[in-house]
C-alpha cells in the first residue's frame, strides 16, 4: 500500500510517498495522484524529509541511503538512473545525458523522461541544463530550479 504525507519546506509543501518499502514520489503537492494511497506518517516518510530539509538547508550532498522505487518505463528509468550519477553541484546537458545512455539521438526522449521524474530534488533532475548553458525545461519552475542549483553551488538565496 502506498503511504503519503505533505509537508511544509522550504521550497513549498512538498507530497513524499512511499510503498513500504522505498520511496516512489518526491514532489510538489497536487503533482501526483493519491487516490487508494493512504496519508499518514512512516519512518521512512520522516527519514526522507530530514534528508530533504539537510539538503534544502545545505547540510547534505547525498541521499545514498534512501531506497527509491521510482514507476516509469525502462527507458525513464535508464535516464534517472543516469540523474543520480551527476555530482552534486555540477550540471550536465540534455545532450551530454542522452550520451551517458548510449543513446546519443535520443536528446528529446531524455528531455521527456527527465520531465517525468517522480522524485525530484533526490533524483536531481534540476542539474539538466540546456547545452548552451541556460536553464531550461523543469516540471516545477525556472525559478526553483534556479534555487535547487544554488543551493548546490551555495549561491545566495535571492527570495
Amino acid at each position: 500500500m502506498l503511504h503519503y504525507e505533505i509537508y511544509d519546506t522550504d521550497i513549498g509543501k512538498i507530497l513524499i510517498a512511499e510503498d513500504g518499502q522505498a520511496i516512489t514520489n518526491l514532489c510538489i503537492e497536487g503533482s501526483v495522484d493519491t487516490a487508494g494511497a493512504k496519508r499518514g506518517e512512516t519512518p521512512l516518510l520522516q527519514k526522507s524529509l530530514a534528508a530533504l530539509q539537510a539538503y534544502l538547508a545545505g547540510e547534505r550532498d547525498a541521499f545514498a541511503a534512501l531506497p527509491l522505487n521510482p514507476k516509469g518505463t525502462p527507458f525513464q528509468k535508464q535516464v534517472w538512473q543516469a540523474l543520480l550519477e551527476i555530482p552534486y553541484g555540477q550540471t550536465t546537458s540534455y545532450k551530454q545525458l542522452a550520451e551517458a545512455i548510449d543513446n546519443p539521438k535520443a536528446v528529446r526522449a531524455v528531455g521527456a523522461a527527465n520531465g517525468k521524474n517522480p522524485i525530484f530534488v533526490i533524483i536531481p533532475c534540476h542539474r539538466v541544463i540546456g547545452a548552451d548553458g541556460s536553464l531550461t525545461g523543469f516540471a516545477y519552475g525556472l525559478e526553483l530550479k534556479r534555487r535547487l542549483l544554488d543551493i548546490e553551488t551555495g549561491a545566495k538565496q535571492l527570495i
